[in-house]
């Protein structure tokens, strides 16, 4: 890196990108990484790094281990009355940051705020029909049929105080893909941990200990400074500068460097999160091509087509550096329904490729916009750089659009887009998350809430709500296994690779891996 280039990464770091400089404290958490939050409406946006920060002041009835076992959050307990209905005993004597009591009430008001349809986070309450108070402090949660996975599902069911909402007329969720602001989306009321005291996008977010939490910290972390640097060279400059002390997204090109570096350390874990492509395969003609009347999608032999062109161990080795794992199914080594017999990446075949699309009546190819984030995935405009040469190969002319996380998304919120690559983590560590948000025919509430390339299966539907009420692990396993191999078969989306996420921080930092790539300050030690 030049001198200039360096100096000026430095300037613009050091300023937190052009803003006052912030106080740093001994116990002060610094963190950076190349994406920032989308919203702070905890009901809004089903995105990994605006739920990784909220997870901070917004609180479930369940949540996470250190290990990964679900355990008691502001739910203390849980009794099967029957299969189908659930008592929870809310803990007593949390209050929201405000300093007002956490009841029943606000259970079932974020129970009716997050089925809101504008919302993208119907599939953490998904199955759910009705939740009744018993009491201030005891609720059931009632079932439309048996649920195996209910205690993962609920942890991101994050619960805003009721009072809150209603006082500040924010009982509705943000509709972020029309671009709507509303209190709840630049404000915070939580029970959590940490307290989010300011947010300017793209630039800074910070926190503060929650000194009356319920809890006891594990950490010394009492102030979290994160700041979103998109550059790569920056982001590392900021760290090597020792003016931030994590970074959570390093750039592959860097990671042997900052490994060698004895003031630095690497925390080293895959990330349960799939980069795939989606192609609009349920339009009767695509948005964006230059074939008319028709849509090439729809056909499986060009989606087939798509796949094989693509050398995903190039990718790995050229683009990558190592840390990928190609994929072949929708869901990554850790997650329930990840097998390695079946976790077969599409071979390479040039040839094989340009005859399919042959035989399906394009010989010289086509032409159609591809749309891509260039901020949010390990390399993610890079990657979409490498499939459009491959693509080329076969007379795929794609027109690569890279943008910004937060205007992409909004983008394909609402279908404005005939092929795109997104990342897909795993927050239950089950498979039916991704089936049914990705793959299941969109209807209302959690199936197929996050499917904005209008696949609609009947096989893949019949299988994913017959495994949403089999408590018989065997069996729904089976089902699980059946639905991957047909959305594998049928190319309904297109796998790229499973993603491998170190972290660097100051030989000083402590603090726990996390596959989910969600950081928590709870268990981040400072020196």
């Amino acid at each position: 890196m030049k001198l200039k280039a360096l100096m000026a990464a430095l300037a613009v770091t050091t300023a937190l990108a052009g803003l006052a400089p912030v106080t740093v404290h001994a116990q002060t958490l610094r963190w950076a990484a190349q994406n920032d939050i989308l919203t702070m409406d905890p009901h809004s946006q089903n995105h990994a790094t605006t739920n990784a920060i909220l997870m901070h002041a917004y609180e479930g009835l369940t949540r996470y281990s250190a290990t990964y076992q679900v355990e008691p959050a502001l739910a203390t307990k849980w009794t099967y009355i029957t299969p189908t209905q659930v008592r929870f005993e809310l803990r007593k004597g949390v209050k929201f940051h405000d300093g007002t009591p956490f009841t029943a009430d606000d259970v079932l008001f974020s129970f009716g705020r997050i089925k809101q349809p504008q919302g993208t986070m119907q599939i953490y309450v998904t199955g759910i029909t009705e939740i009744k108070k018993i009491d201030d402090h005891t609720i059931d949660i009632i079932l439309g049929a048996p649920n195996p996975i209910l205690l993962r599902n609920i942890i991101d069911f994050r619960i805003m105080s009721k009072a809150w909402a209603e006082k500040n007329r924010t009982t509705n969720v943000q509709d972020y893909k029309a671009k709507e602001e509303n209190f709840a989306s630049r404000n915070v009321m939580g029970t959590g941990a940490y307290k989010i005291t300011g947010w300017q996008p793209e630039q800074r977010l910070t926190m503060t200990i929650n000194t009356d939490w319920w809890d006891k910290h594990q950490g010394n972390v009492k102030e979290v400074v994160y700041t979103p640097i998109k550059s790569d060279p920056t982001r590392v400059a900021a760290l090597l500068s020792g003016d931030v002390d994590m970074l959570t997204d390093i750039p592959t090109q860097d990671v042997a460097r900052l490994r060698s570096d004895p003031k630095l350390k690497i925390v080293d874990g895959p990330e349960v999160r799939t980069i795939y492509l989606a192609p609009d395969v349920g339009s009767a003609e695509l948005k964006y091509s230059n074939i008319k009347g028709k849509n090439p999608f729809a056909d499986k032999r060009v989606r087939q087509a798509l796949s094989m062109a693509i050398d995903r161990e190039a990718i790995r080795r050229a683009t990558m550096r190592g840390l990928s794992i190609p994929a072949g199914i929708m869901v990554a080594p850790g997650v329930n329904g990840n097998t390695p017999d079946i976790d077969v990446p599409t071979k390479v075949d040039v040839e094989g490729a340009k005859k399919l699309l042959a035989e399906a009546g394009y010989p010289d190819g086509f032409e159609v916009r591809f749309n891509a984030p260039n901020n949010r995935y390990v390399n993610d405009e890079e990657i979409a750089q490498s499939i459009v040469a491959m693509w080329a190969r076969i007379g795929v002319k794609a027109q690569l659009v890279a943008e910004n996380m937060a205007t992409f998304s909004q983008k394909f919120q609402n279908f404005d887009s005939s092929l795109y690559m997104l990342g897909w983590g795993v927050a239950t560590y089950d498979a039916q998350y991704t089936i049914q948000s990705l793959v299941r025919t969109r209807t209302t509430g959690a199936d197929g809430n996050f499917n904005f390339s209008k696949i609609s299966d009947p096989v893949v539907d019949r299988l994913t709500d017959a495994m949403k009420s089999e408590t018989d692990v065997t069996k729904r396993n089976a089902m699980v296994r059946e639905a991957l191999l047909r959305i594998k078969d049928e190319v309904l989306l297109i796998p790229l690779h499973h993603q491998m996420r170190p972290w660097a921080m100051k030989a000083g930092v402590s603090t726990v891996h996390r596959s989910d790539d969600r950081p928590e300050a709870r268990f981040t030690t400072v020196k």
